[in-house]
């Protein structure tokens, strides 16, 4: 995979889960319970296009990282790893939970504390991808530097 796609893609993933966590808190403090229905679904129905991005970029990581080490290398490495883990353990069931009780109107507690779980969770996401995004345009822009 190349440089330019994989930064793509992991730019589309940050952006993703940018728009879905703005996206709810915008539309918790001041939308109707039909505008958090329409958001919650929308998340659920992005998931078929966060997800690919995100797996493509952390094969194009895995990949472009195939031959070199370092400690830049390795926070990147942790980082995706920690992040795939909260996505696939915490933030898609959250999703999938979430909308399913806006679908039905159902706004319990478990419904706001699911809610402040996949709030803190995306951010850790969002800034676990800024960091790694950061990294890499520094490492790209070292292996410039060094031609």
């Amino acid at each position: 995979m190349s440089p330019k796609l994989h930064a793509a893609a992991g730019t589309l993933g940050m952006g993703l889960i940018a728009l879905f966590w703005t996206s709810t808190v915008w539309v918790e403090l001041f939308g109707t319970p039909q505008g958090i229905a329409t958001v919650k679904t929308n998340i659920v129905q992005g998931l078929w296009l966060l997800v690919p991005a995100l797996a493509a970029a952390g094969i194009g990581g895995a990949q472009s990282a195939r031959n070199r080490r370092g400690p830049i290398i390795q926070a990147k490495t942790r980082r995706m790893r920690i992040a795939g883990l909260n996505g696939l353990l915490i933030l898609v069931p959250s999703a999938l939970f979430l909308a399913g009780k806006a679908q039905t109107a159902d706004f319990d507690g478990a419904f706001y504390a699911v809610q402040m779980v996949e709030l803190l969770a995306g951010a850790v996401n969002m800034r676990l991808l800024w960091l790694n995004l950061r990294d890499g345009r520094a490492m790209a822009r070292a292996r410039v530097a060094q031609r």
